[in-house]
């Protein structure tokens, strides 16, 4: 029987960084995952481009019941490591927007293709196809239960590692079985929902959502203590697109979100200005200078599009600039789990200790990534913590 510096159970960006890590260091670990390959949900994130980081990557853009927490993972694992980490192994990284990073070969296969080498040039195992179906303490540490094609085993640790990840995406093995660990051992979880999720319309409103489908927009999206500009799409079924992402993350049902559909344009002084020429253009004229046909159209719901500007009374100049500029929304709910990027909430920071992510109350025990109540924005920021998460337990084992 093989004796492990720790069994790694998950075989995502965190768990993976923390077997790979471990193999440097000249340690012995056994990675166990469910899926028949790993890194799936590096496999398909970013279209398959795999955004691995940020370089502004601060704790400003992750939510958690601490943020303060992260100081001490991210000082031991910065951007600049994860950038020489790639880039020695061959990935040299390209920026496309806001600071975002992809591989400049575009494909995310050869992310996963460096950890595979690592875990076999360091003889680290994997076991494949696994389902661990139980995790106990015992007197040398832990007892974890698993099953595969070849039967039940059970195989025995010091060190355990729950890099199992969030409830995101179903049908590439996400599980709760990270949360039903920490709550066996009795470990505070912070409530959990899904993120970085597109956001539905019901109700009266739903058709006018359904008739822009395919419609994208540069926008403001903002609720009462956050906003973000970037694009928003129109759905069959509401709203997604970068921005709606970002802002579901801060947005709790029931809630109302604004959204600014011109938001490096004061509309109030175009149409000024459009007077002071004369204003013979109509309101639909001005809004095709910004919009797409489609959406100035649907827009005429809620304003009267076939008036010439200088016809238009104070209040109607005053609706049309609060439509555009402070476009009300309240979403019925939002796309669930199988859509969302990540899973806010998880196991609770204050149970883990700083640096090395070990469970205060149950020494030996660790849990890294999606599993641990950090949840980054959208735009390689949760790739950044998982890797620093999975460095930093690596140290510890």
């Amino acid at each position: 029987m093989n004796i492990y510096d720790a069994i790694i159970i998950g075989g995502g960006a965190c768990g993976l960084m923390c077997a790979a890590q471990a193999g440097l260091l000249g340690k012995k670990t056994l990675l166990l995952e469910r899926n028949d390959k790993v890194g799936a949900k590096i496999l398909i994130s970013g279209g398959g481009r795999c955004n691995y980081t940020n370089t502004g990557t601060t704790i400003a853009n992750f939510i958690s019941e601490n943020p303060d927490f992260l100081h001490g993972i991210f000082k031991q694992w910065t951007v600049e490591d994860t950038i020489d980490f790639f880039e020695a192994y061959g990935i040299k990284g390209q920026e496309k927007t806001l600071g975002q990073l992809f591989p400049e070969t575009n494909k995310a296969k050869d992310i996963v293709a460096i950890f595979s080498k690592i875990l076999y040039e360091t003889e680290q195992d994997i076991a494949l196809n696994t389902l661990v179906k139980s995790v106990e303490k015992s007197t040398n540490g832990f007892v974890v239960q698993v099953e595969n094609s070849k039967g039940a085993f059970q195989y025995e640790t010091k060190k355990l590692v729950i890099a199992s990840g969030g409830l995101p995406v179903q049908k590439l093995g996400a599980s709760d079985f990270g949360l039903r660990v920490a709550k066996q051992f009795e470990l505070e979880i912070v409530k959990t929902a899904p993120a970085l999720v597109p956001l539905t319309i019901t109700g009266k409103d739903a058709d006018w959502y359904t008739s822009l489908a395919g419609n994208s927009v540069f926008s403001k999206v903002s609720t009462a203590n956050m906003s973000f500009e970037e694009n928003i799409l129109f759905t069959h079924w509401g709203l997604s697109g970068p921005a709606i992402l970002q802002i579901s993350s801060y947005w709790k049902p029931g809630q109302e979100i604004t959204i600014d559909l011109l938001p490096n344009f004061n509309l109030e002084q175009l149409i000024k200005e459009e007077r002071q020429q004369g204003g013979k253009r109509l309101v639909s004229q001005l809004l095709n200078d910004y919009f797409s046909r489609k959406l100035v159209d649907a827009l005429g719901k809620f304003l009267t599009l076939d008036i010439k500007i200088a016809s238009l009374s104070k209040a109607d100049a005053k609706s049309i600039v609060d439509t555009v500029h402070r476009f009300k929304v309240k979403p019925a709910g939002d796309k669930g789990y199988d859509k969302a990027e990540v899973m806010r909430g998880g196991v609770a920071t204050a149970e883990l200790q700083g640096k090395t992510l070990e469970s205060k109350k149950i020494p030996g025990l660790y849990f890294g990534g999606e599993t641990v109540d950090v949840t980054g924005w959208l735009g390689g920021y949760n790739f950044q913590w998982a890797w620093a998460s999975g460095y930093a337990i690596a140290q510890a084992i």
